[in-house]
């Protein structure tokens, strides 16, 4: 597990954070040009252009290792409660 500053948060670093809001930003704008921003005609030249944003944060992504900023919290152990069940035997 990489060590990172945010022990027992699922918050993640401010660097995977760029890459994910850039991914966002690629969507967005595909989106809206997909849907012709209501005149009903897909502009195809800005639905590419998102698609390439979002690349370039799914690039960006992979070389910030973002998965390595998922923090695995220590495991939780609870006490069993008793129950009383018709399907107990």
């Amino acid at each position: 597990m990489a060590e990172t500053s945010h022990q027992g948060s699922h918050a993640g670093s401010a660097k995977s954070w760029v890459a994910v809001s850039i991914i966002l930003i690629g969507t967005i704008i595909s989106g809206a040009a997909l849907t012709g921003l209501g005149s009903g005609n897909a502009n195809w030249t800005m639905v590419w252009v998102g698609v390439g944003v979002s690349a370039v944060g799914g690039i960006l992504a992979l070389v910030f290792d973002v998965f390595s900023d998922v923090v695995i919290d220590a495991p939780r152990v609870m006490d069993a409660r008793e129950h009383h069940s018709p399907f107990e035997h």
